[in-house]
């Protein structure tokens, strides 16, 4: 006997009735921290990698990635390469091994705004999945939302059916172009978005429902379920609790350990917030976009223009940290000598 309805719903997580009309999906490359939470999917980004290789939990891996760039040779620079790309598919092998869905691994930040290297990157990191028995069904590439990352995973989808994740998302601009591009899946911005909020304008906090992100993302799902495209709305990057609440209904919503443990613990009754029937019923229009449309209608918001550059900035100097850490582990000896 399981008691009666009003008790065990009463009992139920404010986690396991988000998973009623929401996919969830683990923000982090701790894959010890994923079995927990039992998330669908799962995201990595360069800076949740860094902070994972510098656990001792995960020094097999690094060791393995060191091992196959040097087994590679090459110069420094294209061992690095390679070893970081090996850490990133390690990574995702192994958190794929605790998720029945699919996991996302970045592409290298500072091709940003290079097309052809983004689209040349994403099949290495595919073969390299491949080589270790993966199927690119369960990989997410994950690419910077400037117009170049867009036209890389519209070219990626078409021709190498290679699924896209379009990360780095700040501005309804970046989402109309994603969705005319035909990608599986974007990662609008939440917390990035509430956070340059409170820096910049005069009110330092928001009720949940009148978050900015909160409100882009909103938008962005309406817009996306209005018009029938078929990307999937993955909001990301949370600062609290109250908005996953706010975006329960969206198609998935990626988030860190400690608010999934914060979610696990709250046992508040939870609604969907976000519906298709409200979406279509919403008074939004359809925008079409061209590349000189889309860089003046983004380059119109300040807060995304400016969170999209620092967010590649970021990742980039993670990706450089990361570099040296390897570089140490595959070079040091040798300096010694």
């Amino acid at each position: 006997m399981s008691g009666s309805p009003v008790k065990r719903q009463r009992m139920e997580s404010a986690l396991d009735q988000l998973k009623q009309f929401t996919t969830v999906v683990a923000d982090t490359g701790d894959f010890h921290a994923i079995d927990e939470y039992k998330p669908q999917d799962a995201t990595t980004n360069p800076s949740l990698i860094l902070a994972a290789a510098q656990m001792p939990a995960y020094q097999e891996l690094v060791e393995e990635a060191v091992a196959h760039g040097r087994r590679l040779g090459g110069s420094r620079e294209e061992q690095i390469t390679n070893a970081t790309d090996k850490l990133f598919v390690l990574f995702g092998a192994e958190i794929l091994k605790k998720i029945p869905g699919r996991v996302s691994t970045e592409v290298d930040a500072r091709l940003s705004f290079d097309k052809d290297a983004m689209v040349a990157r994403a099949q290495r990191l595919i073969d390299l999945y491949k080589e270790a028995g993966i199927s690119k069904d369960r990989i997410l590439i994950k690419l910077s939302s400037t117009w170049e990352g867009i036209q890389a995973g519209k070219q990626l989808e078409e021709q190498h059916g290679v699924h896209c994740n379009m990360t780095l998302l700040f501005s309804f601009a970046q989402a109309v172009a994603c969705a005319e591009a035909g990608v599986t899946l974007i990662s609008p911005f939440v917390g990035r978005i509430l956070d340059w909020h409170v820096a910049n304008t005069d009110k330092k906090s928001f009720e949940p429902l009148e978050d900015p992100g909160v409100k882009s993302v909103t938008k962005i799902y309406n817009y996306y379920k209005k018009f029938g495209y078929e990307t999937v709305v993955m909001g990301a990057s949370f600062r609290n609790t109250g908005e996953i609440k706010a975006l329960a209904g969206c198609d998935f919503l990626t988030i860190s350990p400690q608010l999934l443990g914060e979610l696990l613990k709250d046992h508040s009754k939870l609604a969907p917030t976000l519906s298709v029937k409200a979406a279509q019923a919403s008074d939004l229009e359809k925008v079409h976009l061209d590349e000189k449309a889309f860089r003046w209608l983004h380059n119109e918001d300040r807060m995304a223009v400016e969170k999209l550059s620092d967010g590649i900035r970021r990742f980039a100097a993670d990706a450089v940290k990361l570099e040296r850490m390897l570089t140490e582990r595959m070079f040091s000896a040798e300096n010694g000598k």
